[in-house]
């Protein structure tokens, strides 16, 4: 059974003020920075995360505001290269930032809703032109939102060009610890230095997971039904109780690779009759694989990502055991765990050049996949600005076509191992995820947050 979205929470959102935060302090010269080859491999896909606090005790919209955009000049005087601007290179059609401190925008809105009564599960109807903002002319544009309770959202918008999600996650940290006074934990190192071997080489089996495309071809997506914009609560007892069902005779699986069987067991049974292989995909960030100190690179910003896809046959993921279907997960991502394989990718981007480039599955071909992201490393409890700590803090997107489903995990701000998941679905696998008998994916909700 499909899900219909039903009739939506309407809501108002005026929105009040809007400024251009520059870096403060001393910045570098005006200077172009070429982009990573591993850079090329983001799509240019605006990334955004949404926090949600509630009514501080002792602020006031005006002075939260104030405390943020202060703190927000200092820490982009660290991360200069958010407050630049991006631009298509005529020669080579690739992006480069052009580091010229334009700033940020942030934006000031006010909604006639409380924080209880937003809709936190259909996230299709709250965000672009309400809780998001998107303008092409900033990299990077915040948007604070203060509802009826006092309560206020702040949604961060980041161009896939300036990083991935470790460098987001260090960038909010640093802000965060800007605002409260303490001395930033990671100095950024904006080299993006991740470079081609002079004889450029790679696995042949490169060329059936990635292509090179155009920013045409990556709006102009086939149309499809992956449109669903979900966010659900998985319980820590669900959690665990997977990983338990994943570990047998002495294996020891990972939380992720136990969620990753279960999700890929339910998914299996939504797809077309006459496919007879299923495909799944994670994320993969190659900081901790391109050195021997998987610290070395911690405070690398850009983008160091890569994809693992896997693929089963229909009858064997129907048939098999989460422990089988978790083997099977272990064994797709640890090819691409290790610094062989981004040292080839690098390579095979070098000889793809110019353009951007992109994991088929995300241009929607190869049939119906599901990719999952883990972000148990990204800040959620820990991204307070002297306001108080958030109660949500979680990625979104407001992209209106992606040839992929999509998951992404973030550690709940309870502090109690529960996750937040978000998802963009399509609506036979929300159907049943939502409707299997062990619960696992609960539709988020205010008292989920504790609101």
């Amino acid at each position: 059974m499909a899900i219909e979205d039903p009739i939506p929470r309407e809501f108002d959102v005026q929105f009040t003020g809007k400024s251009v935060v520059k870096a403060s302090g001393v910045s570098p010269e005006p200077h172009i920075l070429s982009l990573s080859n591993l850079d090329l491999l983001s799509g240019r896909f605006p990334i955004t995360y949404f926090y949600v606090y509630p009514k501080p005790l002792f602020y006031s919209f005006t002075a939260i505001l104030e405390t943020l955009k202060s703190s927000l000049a200092n820490a982009l005087s660290h991360y200069y290269p958010f407050a630049g601007r991006i631009v298509t290179n005529s020669k080579t059609s690739e992006p480069e930032i052009i580091c010229d401190n334009h700033g940020a925008l942030v934006v000031e809105a006010h909604a006639n809703i409380t924080l209880k009564g937003l809709d936190f599960y259909h996230l299709n109807h709250s965000l672009l032109g309400k809780l998001v903002t998107v303008n092409p002319d900033f990299p990077v544009h915040i948007q604070v939102t203060n509802y009826t309770c006092g309560g206020i959202s702040i949604t961060f918008t980041f161009d896939h060009a300036l990083g991935d999600a470790s460098s987001f996650g260090n960038f909010l940290l640093c802000w965060s610890e800007i605002a409260l006074g303490k001395p930033i934990s990671c100095v950024p190192d904006h080299r993006r230095n991740l470079r081609a071997r002079s004889s450029p080489t790679y696995d042949p089996s490169l060329d059936h997971t990635f292509i090179s495309c155009s920013m045409e071809e990556i709006l102009n997506i086939p149309a499809n039904n992956i449109m669903l914009k979900r966010l659900y609560h998985i319980d820590i007892s669900s959690i665990n109780r997977l990983q338990t069902l994943s570990c047998v005779g002495g294996i020891k699986r990972t939380k992720i690779e136990a969620f990753s069987a279960y999700i890929w067991k339910v998914m299996v049974v939504t797809i077309g009759e006459f496919d007879a292989k299923c495909k799944m995909g994670w994320l993969v960030d190659g900081r901790r694989r391109m050195c021997e100190d998987p610290n070395a690179m911690s405070n690398y910003i850009g983008n160091v990502l890569s994809v693992a896809i896997g693929e089963a046959s229909v009858v064997d993921l129907k048939r098999g055991s989460i422990s089988d279907i978790a083997n099977i997960v272990h064994e797709a991502i640890k090819k691409v765990t290790n610094e062989s394989h981004f040292l080839d990718l690098i390579d095979w981007i070098e000889v793809h050049r110019p353009g951007l480039m992109l994991a088929k599955v995300v241009l929607g071909q190869g049939g119906p996949v599901l990719v999952l992201s883990s972000g148990r490393v990204f800040p959620v409890a820990e991204l307070e600005f002297g306001f108080g700590p958030p109660v949500l803090g979680t990625v979104c997107t407001t992209i209106e076509k992606i040839g992929v489903g999509y998951m992404n995990q973030r550690p709940s701000a309870r502090g109690d191992g529960s996750w937040v998941v978000s998802a963009i679905l399509w609506p036979e696998l929300a159907a049943a995820l939502e409707s299997d008998s062990n619960r696992v994916f609960q539709p988020m909700s205010a008292s989920h947050l504790g609101l």
